[in-house]
């Protein structure tokens, strides 16, 4: 009787050393993989988790040997800013360019600094805090002193720039002027220098389409993601006008005609 009790516990015992055992080195292989990733080379540059380096080999010329390049750029972006500051800070930059005032505005500068200061966060914004920036830079700051010591103001207007760098600015509209002689009359093209919003419906003049707010939507296709885009949705036939230069690389058919992975040529 005394030998089965034995057994049983030298059982248990062997089994919680087993228990500990496996344990241990369960703990051990978790640490292996965490040193791997924090040291590997998709570090981000700074504390933030939004900016990686990535080492990219390539074949030198004459394919005999590998030759690796560091690019630093932007891995993911998330476009938060809110219609109330795109709104507030395009008007602020438009109209100190059409009044040619003194201190000129840049409206992505001055998003990437509420960026800064909020996290990227457009919730917490207040009036006040762009207030006290448009009155920094109105009596001599520079917007560089002003995000000297902001990390991450690069990163926002890199990834801001991206998306609003040709939405205002420089541009010409044409005017027609016309001149009567006694044989006929002529119409002159003329074009008219302008600072504003630039950016235009790709949907030719008199013709129909339906949309809805898809921006921030919930997207699937692929994997789950957020909608970065407003899609225009018109009748098989409709002209489309490019909003910028560029090069169609696929079309989809699907149930309806779309337009999409196109590679910007500049």
């Amino acid at each position: 009787m005394v030998n089965f009790f034995v057994i049983i516990k030298c059982l248990k015992v062997n089994f919680k050393f087993k228990l500990l055992f496996v344990s241990f080195f369960c703990l051990l292989f978790f640490l292996i993989i965490l040193f791997s990733f924090l040291h590997s080379s998709d570090l981000p540059v700074s504390t933030a988790v939004e900016k990686y380096i990535y080492n990219n080999t390539k074949l030198n010329s004459n394919n005999s040997e590998i030759i690796e390049e560091e690019n630093d750029y932007i891995k993911w972006f998330e476009f938060n800013v809110s219609y109330e500051v795109l709104d507030k800070t395009s008007k602020l930059d438009i109209n100190s360019h059409q009044k040619n005032e003194e201190i000129k505005y840049n409206w992505i500068e001055l998003i990437s600094y509420l960026a800064c200061k909020y996290g990227n966060n457009f919730s917490k914004f207040k009036q006040s805090d762009l207030d006290k920036l448009v009155n920094d830079l109105k009596n001599g700051e520079s917007m560089e002193n002003l995000t000297k010591n902001m990390k991450l103001y690069s990163y926002y207007f890199e990834g801001y720039d991206s998306v609003l760098h040709e939405f205002i600015g420089e541009y010409q509209l044409e005017t027609k002027t016309s001149s009567t002689t006694i044989e006929n009359s002529i119409i002159e093209k003329q074009f008219e220098d302008k600072y504003d919003i630039k950016a235009f419906s790709p949907i030719a003049k008199n013709y129909s389409y339906s949309h809805y707010d898809d921006f921030g939507a919930s997207r699937s296709y692929g994997y789950k993601r957020l909608h970065f885009g407003n899609d225009l949705m018109g009748s098989i036939g409709t002209p489309i006008i490019a909003v910028e230069s560029g090069i169609v690389e696929a079309i989809r058919l699907e149930s309806i005609w779309w337009l999409e992975n196109w590679d910007s040529q500049f």
